[in-house]
């Protein structure tokens, strides 16, 4: 075995074992390192976004990656189950195609989806796994989370656009990607960190940037509700 690796797994066997979360020195005293090595595991598994630390909390967490990968392992069923009557509100409340997306390892995939009845519309994309940069709900993953953007190699612009996205609260996408396609996207928070994502996408010539902004607000209020 390598040991550092058998190092690094027990790392994080102690973290989710102590539910998710634990001090420094309860980590050296469970696994027996050095207070120098087990910081500069712990430190590396930040890097890499399978631990993460808190502003103002002296403890280590598990990191988004490793909460991924466990999702993606796992059942989406109840997520899926759980979100769905949002989903449909959004639908009733807009009448274009709406969906549910969630984090994929460092890609995004597209857990839900309801395909607009109106004879122009955008397809639904419902099992599909793409890349975070290209899209509005991908900025948004990115503004909603330090570490992913911290590995994910983005423009000076694009990095512009997501510290504003960051701000505000949503993402929008004006035939940025596609030409005649829209798109807005705003979070679902849980536990104070963005778990999902849902979003609005249409033709462009309905979804004007300033209709897009008026339903980034009804969208954040209906999610929240």
């Amino acid at each position: 075995m390598i040991q550092s690796v058998s190092r690094a797994l027990h790392l994080l066997e102690i973290l989710a074992r102590s539910g998710g979360s634990a001090k420094l020195k309860e980590i050296t005293d469970i696994s027996g390192l050095t207070t120098p090595t087990a910081h500069n595991l712990l430190n590396t598994l930040v890097a890499l976004g399978y631990v993460k630390r808190r502003q103002g909390d002296v403890r280590y967490h598990l990191g988004d990656r490793i909460l991924n990968i466990a999702r993606v392992a796992g059942n989406d069923a109840e997520l899926r189950e759980t979100l769905r009557p949002k989903l449909e509100a959004l639908f009733e409340m807009t009448g274009e195609t709406v969906f549910l997306a969630v984090p994929s390892g460092d890609d995004i995939y597209f857990l839900d989806a309801i395909e607009s009845r109106k004879l122009l519309h955008v397809a639904a994309q419902t099992g599909q796994r793409v890349t975070m940069i290209g899209s509005a709900i991908g900025q948004l993953f990115l503004a909603y989370n330090p570490s992913l953007r911290a590995r994910t190699e983005i423009s000076q612009d694009l990095r512009r656009d997501v510290e504003d996205i960051a701000r505000r609260g949503y993402a929008i996408d004006h035939e940025k990607v596609f030409d005649g396609v829209a798109a807005v996207a705003v979070p679902w928070i849980e536990d104070g960190e963005m778990r999902a994502g849902f979003g609005v996408t249409g033709p462009g010539n309905r979804l004007t940037p300033s209709r897009l902004d008026e339903l980034a607000g009804a969208m954040s209020e209906l999610i929240k509700s």
